[in-house]
């Protein structure tokens, strides 16, 4: 899977969409198929600080139970209601399915995340490929 350039990325498979100081994250492709079916994600509420590198929340699929971690630090301004009702959401389009929004703290912090080729070469790594 091709993974979207207009992104940054993280060792822990989340994705961070920026425009200016606002941003929006989610898990990647690459997740969403390591956890299997997803059958819950508990989000932060807005407001919520966040640091970057720290959890902000879980997914729960049929697998285990994986922590979300912010790729950068900042003030959660909306949290995807709809992952609540329908969590398979993440499954079907991993990166057409936000989880939180945010306004950045420094968004100089995204300089130190993968960009999306970088990404692919570490989850080749990560695969054994």
């Amino acid at each position: 899977m091709a993974y979207p350039t207009d992104r940054k990325y993280t060792k822990e498979h989340e994705w961070i969409q920026a425009n200016g100081t606002s941003a929006s994250i989610g898990i990647t492709d690459y997740a969403q198929q390591s956890l299997g079916d997803i059958v819950f994600v508990e989000l932060p509420k807005v407001g919520a600080e966040l640091s970057g590198g720290k959890t902000f929340g879980t997914v729960e699929s049929v697998k285990a139970v994986s922590d979300l971690f912010a790729p950068a630090s900042g003030t959660v301004t909306a949290a995807n209601g709809d992952l609540a009702t329908s969590p398979e959401k993440v499954n079907q389009d991993p990166h057409g399915s936000w989880m939180i929004k945010m306004d950045l703290k420094d968004p100089s912090e995204l300089n130190a995340l993968l960009s999306a080729a970088d990404y692919e070469k570490f989850v080749a790594e990560e695969a054994g490929h």
